[in-house]
């Protein structure tokens, strides 16, 4: 089952950071059609949120056409979004926790990480379209 965390300091509204966390486990193949999503109850006690906030992500949720809602017995996931890449995820993360064991080696913190990564990761999308 699928654990929410929050980052109070990116600008993103909980509730659509729990939208893009299910989104992402979705396309790794964390999750899949017929998983249950935490109940509401759990994700406030989890994550010290509003239970609105939770509802108002689900239903986004299944405004997408990715989760229902079962009344009395939960939300589930109706679809997934991995496809015929997710193959290439074992060797690709091992590569990428390699890469992440020699930049802690290098004195990088994690934000230094994140910094580092997203702009390698820009700076190559904007190449490739060039």
């Amino acid at each position: 089952m699928i654990e929410f965390h929050l980052d109070l300091r990116s600008g993103v509204p909980p509730y659509q950071q729990v939208v893009q966390q299910v989104r992402r486990a979705l396309r790794l193949g964390l999750l899949e059609a017929g998983d249950q999503l935490p109940t509401v109850k759990e994700v406030v006690a989890a994550l010290a949120i509003n239970p609105n906030t939770v509802l108002k992500a689900y239903k986004e949720l299944e405004h997408l056409g990715l989760a229902a809602a079962r009344p009395g017995i939960g939300t589930f996931v109706t679809k997934s979004l991995a496809d015929e890449s997710l193959a290439a995820h074992g060797p690709l993360r091992q590569d990428l926790k390699r890469w992440l064991t020699k930049a802690r080696d290098a004195g990088l913190d994690e934000e230094s990480i994140e910094d580092l990564f997203r702009d390698v990761f820009r700076s190559s999308s904007r190449e490739e379209v060039a």
